[in-house]
């Protein structure tokens, strides 16, 4: 165990925000740079290793299994959007949804279709890789926020990560605790479906301000319309009955150039001159997720992750502590790993030794931990979550900080507080029946 460890995240966040505040800006604070600096601290600690040790073990975190897969996520999402856009599908997605939805619920209908098919999938960034194409095409037309629409895209995803029986850390929240699934899924409904119903209330309020009020008749829709949305269609029907999101996108990515060779706007090298620069416009996003992975590891070897799971674990006092300490030591392990399901695997098994030591409820602890990872992966803004959702937006031409995204994504903030409220009054509740 070492405290000191964690000295490198400091060095992050002081850097990223000092600097961002300074400027006004937080889109010109690299955040590539940031990684780096901190990556540096880390190197420059650990002075019970060799240089080249510390080289290595940053080398094995950036090539972490999952981080390598979130990286080809990441890599085929991008493809996927510039292939889709450029052979029309993307306008032929807005012609049609604002052919079916009125202006004015467009924001709150994004969060309403996202958190219907993250809860089908159980991953959020599938769902955000399928529909943030289609969302970031509403901006301009509609006097949208770009990222007040990739905001209720996140949300959306992150509810049905939470929720989904398929979601990994579902299944990490309901295993480390020895839980049925359809238990946790009973806990956390009372919880997620109010904290939803007030961010749609949101959505719906934000985006009337902001959008007009056009009637849906007065939108042209052709056949040709329909049958370039097939890839989307595509998409979000394999990605619903659990075909591998990598799959998924290749056939999305290919289907979208056939498409856009046969109906004229690309040609064979235009398609594949396409999908290389989609690739390339992720690049900054493979950067942070490459460098997250490394800088965890190295700090995660040097003992700090231990010291702070231990060191929550012992301000534990009773069931209501217990409750709290199960949140934020997931969220702060969470906010270390940038990974909501390797967060809730570390931390699992200590909350669930706690759980026994205090008698908590076992159903509430697996509801809990997972909640804390939901909140903390979607409003971190070197998450996969918001990298995609960053990411995705660059490809369409629409510039925006992670932070900035962060602004406007509101699920996760509500279900935190649903969590906090639902301690604190089971707390009080215990207190008069006894």
């Amino acid at each position: 165990m070492n405290a000191f460890a964690l000295i490198p995240f400091a060095v992050f966040a002081v850097f990223y925000v000092t600097l961002g505040i300074i400027a006004r800006d937080f889109y010109r604070v690299p955040m590539t740079v940031a990684f780096l600096v901190a990556i540096a601290s880390a190197l420059f600690l650990n002075r019970k290793k060799k240089l080249s040790e510390k080289v290595e073990t940053l080398a094995k975190g950036m090539a972490e299994p999952d981080i390598m897969l979130m990286c080809l996520i990441f890599v085929l999402a991008g493809a996927f959007a510039a292939v889709a856009k450029a052979s029309g599908a993307v306008d032929s997605a807005v012609v049609i949804a604002r052919w079916i939805i009125p202006d004015n619920f467009m924001v709150a209908g994004l969060f309403l279709v996202s958190s219907l098919i993250s809860l089908a999938v159980g991953t959020s960034c599938g769902t955000i890789a399928a529909v943030a194409p289609i969302a970031m095409a509403f901006s301009e037309p509609l006097g949208l926020s770009p990222a007040l629409l990739a905001g209720s895209i996140v949300s959306g995803a992150m509810f049905g990560d939470n929720l989904s029986m398929i979601s990994d850390t579902t299944i990490a929240a309901t295993r480390t605790q020895g839980v049925g699934m359809r238990d946790k899924f009973i806990a956390n409904v009372a919880l997620a479906v109010p904290a939803a119903l007030v961010t749609l209330f949101i959505y719906l309020i934000a985006g009337s301000s902001q959008s007009g009020s056009q009637a849906v008749s007065d939108v042209a829709v052709s056949t040709k319309d329909f049958i370039l949305i097939l890839p989307y269609v595509l998409v979000l029907l394999l990605a619903l009955v659990g075909i591998n999101v990598v799959v998924v996108l290749f056939l999305g990515t290919f289907i979208s150039a056939f498409l856009g060779v046969a109906f004229g706007p690309l040609n064979f090298w235009g398609a594949l001159e396409t999908a290389g620069q989609g690739t390339l416009n992720m690049s900054e996003t493979l950067t942070i997720a490459l460098l997250s992975g490394g800088l965890f590891n190295l700090v995660s070897e040097a003992g700090g992750i231990e010291w702070l799971t231990n060191t929550i674990a012992g301000k534990v006092k009773g069931q209501k502590s217990c409750e709290f300490g199960a949140f934020f030591l997931t969220a702060l392990v969470n906010l270390f790993t940038a990974n909501n399901t390797v967060a809730i695997v570390i931390a699992g098994p200590v909350v669930k030794q706690l759980g026994r030591k205090f008698k908590a409820d076992p159903v509430r602890l697996a509801g809990i931990v997972d909640i804390a990872g939901c909140f903390v992966q979607g409003i971190i803004p070197y998450g996969a979550q918001i990298l995609m959702a960053t990411g995705i937006a660059r490809s369409a031409g629409a510039e925006f900080s992670g932070l900035g995204l962060v602004g406007c994504i509101y699920y996760p903030f509500l279900l935190a507080f649903a969590s906090f409220l639902s301690i604190i009054l089971g707390s009080l509740r215990k207190r008069l029946q006894a």
